[in-house]
């Protein structure tokens, strides 16, 4: 395969799942304080959006590199 066809699959990947989950969290643990040997953690969580725009931009560039990949083999 050429490598812009597998870079516009794994792109065209990435902008199919970006519109299937636009918002994921994560978890940042810090320790807060710290006496002897008892210490005290908070957990954060927080929340990222993928915006629309994004995912179908990301979709659109990897349609297009599997075009040129395949223009390029004819």
């Amino acid at each position: 395969m050429d490598r812009s066809v597998m870079s516009g699959s794994i792109l065209v990947l990435l902008g199919i799942l970006g519109f299937a989950v636009p918002m994921f969290t994560t978890q940042k643990t810090e320790d807060v304080a710290r006496v002897g040997d008892l210490k005290l953690q908070a957990t954060e969580n927080t929340s990222h959006t993928i915006p629309p725009v994004v995912s179908g931009g990301v979709l659109l560039l990897g349609v297009l590199l599997i075009g040129v990949g395949l223009y390029k083999k004819r």
